[in-house]
């Protein structure tokens, strides 16, 4: 029997098709980041305080700035950060009854006179000072009582992953890679610029949601493709940089979003490039090794030549005897295979937990940014650089030192940076920002790794489903992300990242429990997993074996190695 990866090793394991499509879906992991952490610049809520029409005339009357017109109607209140000014209630006075004058807005009524003045809440609306721009923040005034419907918009964005990654995952193993690829582009499209065109708040949480349906769906559609477009020694290498191009994606968010000043537009722009991935209708073949998965075998040659010509390949005849190589992986897992032993129970709880500790730092380090104040786009785009050694350690440590180590290295590195963040104080601005970013780049790392790790430690018969289960949690995650941050820096600001950092450290402690599986041969069954040492033996016999072989004689059945 002939595989799909002999005839790959015939025909080119990455070849100039094999570029050529990766490069183009590269393109796809771009505006990903667009959907997944855009909240920073669409959802900003600036500056603010309540709106008094009362005064609201003789300020403009005087050409008052916004902080003097502040100044004469909010009161002072202590908050986390100190003393500031009132965002949520103002002064209830009379200003008609009032003194007041253009050359002394401090004037009558007196700081003293003020203090003793009844407040009130912003009945009236209220002042944003974000110099011509718009988020949905100012537009519906979600601030105040209402600011944790801000949470809501990214919850529902992780929701719409969670049920979309399931839902599109399942479609793309029924009709297919390219065909649930482009329907997922066309639906993104279309809920895209229905999010852009809300007329309210509540439209807006139902079209975001749908927009998360197809958004993660469709990336990881694209994922699939290209890992089993290209021989096994490559698809690491073109999964790390595939998740590359989703950094590059975060420096391509902050020029937009400084570029377009109102969200509805940025939403467009996040949008358009969605329209044009369903040109690859015409550049891009459905994949060969799902074809046969489906007994489409006349199909799956053809793409193959076509894929061999484009190389300047040749086919041998031994691609008449090729078949489906997952076609013996058995089906009938289930949900209690991933439970009922002891490894694999370990295996469930740790990966899990640290998928949803990789989304929980991850996404709140970034939404942090729009509310520690400073320049919110230079602090993107400097986070986002910060991510792309992360590609570059990961590939330079995994086959020197393993997977275990920089896996949990990665972890406590985050943890400690986002501990000790919360504790330098803001008069050391430059220290603080470089610690915050080894925290994420530590967790950038940490959460490329645990992809890759899943699928290496859970056997055959069931690491589809190990690590479809396992990703769950990172949804989970990020629903729960924006609660955690925005709620808990009402009390004081440092405090998700305490939360964060002990998040981290757990979870980099518990990576340590985990076996490692450089050099070790992909376990294929549940056996495998519980008696490792066994496994081992099998895999170091085989290749005894092969040694022995005569030239061109190989062994009945082909080992995996990592």
């Amino acid at each position: 029997m002939t595989t799909y990866d002999d005839i790959l090793e015939e025909i080119g394991q990455f070849g100039r098709c094999q570029k050529r499509i990766v490069a183009l879906f590269c393109l796809v992991s771009m505006p990903f980041p667009c959907a997944y952490i855009g909240i920073v610049f669409q959802g900003f809520t600036p500056e603010h305080w309540c709106r008094d029409p009362g005064v609201s005339q003789i300020a403009e009357h005087c050409a008052w700035s916004l902080q003097d017109t502040r100044r004469v109607t909010v009161p002072l209140v202590n908050t986390s950060a100190g003393v500031g000014y009132s965002q949520c209630e103002r002064y209830n006075i009379d200003w008609n009854s009032t003194d007041l004058t253009c050359d002394h807005p401090e004037g009558d009524p007196s700081p003293a006179r003020r203090l003793a003045s009844p407040v009130s809440a912003c009945t009236d609306g209220w002042v944003y000072d974000y110099e011509g721009r718009h988020s949905f923040v100012t537009e519906f005034d979600l601030v105040c009582a209402d600011a944790w419907y801000v949470d809501m918009f990214q919850a529902a964005l992780n929701v719409g992953f969670l049920v979309g990654s399931i839902a599109i995952g399942y479609l793309a193993d029924k009709i297919g890679r390219m065909k649930s690829f482009l329907l997922t582009n066309f639906f993104i499209a279309v809920t895209g610029i229905l999010v852009a065109t809300s007329p309210n708040y509540i439209a807006l949480l139902v079209f975001r949601a749908l927009y998360g349906f197809g958004v993660k769906g469709g990336w990881m559609v694209g994922y699939v493709l290209i890992t089993e477009l290209v021989g096994v020694e490559y698809r690491r290498t073109v999964g790390v940089t595939y998740q590359m191009f989703f950094s590059i994606g975060i420096l391509v968010l902050s020029l937009f979003a400084y570029i377009i000043p109102n969200w509805r537009w940025l939403q467009v722009a996040f949008t358009v490039p969605y329209i044009f991935f369903l040109s690859y209708y015409w550049f891009i073949p459905e994949s060969p090794r799902w074809l046969l998965s489906q007994n489409k075998k006349a199909k799956a040659l053809e793409i193959t030549q076509e894929i061999a010509k484009e190389n300047k390949k040749t086919l041998s005849k031994n691609i008449e005897t090729l078949q489906d190589d997952s076609a013996d992986s058995s089906s009938t897992a289930s949900f209690l295979d991933l439970i009922k032993t002891p490894n694999l129970r370990k295996y469930t709880f740790i990966l899990s937990f640290n998928w949803f500790t990789s989304a929980v730092v991850y996404q709140g380090l970034i939404m942090r940014l729009g509310i520690i104040g400073g320049n919110v786009y230079l602090d993107f785009l400097i986070s986002g650089i910060v991510e792309f050694p992360a590609a570059f350690l990961i590939l330079l440590t995994i086959e020197r030192i393993g997977r275990r180590l920089p896996f949990a290295a990665a972890n406590i590195m985050s943890g400690a940076a986002c501990l000790i963040t919360a504790f330098i104080p803001d008069s050391m601005f430059w220290f603080k920002t470089i610690v915050a970013c080894i925290g994420r780049l530590g967790i950038t790392m940490a959460f490329e790794m645990v992809v890759f790790v899943n699928t290496e430690l859970y056997p055959t018969v069931i690491r589809n489903l190990g690590v479809s289960v396992c990703s769950t949690l990172c949804d989970i995650g990020g629903i729960v992300a924006p609660f955690l941050l925005y709620r808990l820096a009402v009390i004081w600001l440092e405090l998700p990242l305490i939360i964060f950092g002990a998040l981290a450290f757990v979870a980099g402690g518990l990576v340590l429990l985990l076996p490692e599986t450089k050099g070790m041969p992909l376990p294929e069954t549940i056996d495998d997993i519980e008696n490792p040492k066994s496994n081992k033996e099998n895999h170091l016999k085989s290749q005894q074996v092969e040694n022995l072989l005569p030239s061109g004689v190989t062994s009945n059945k082909d080992v995996t190695t990592v």
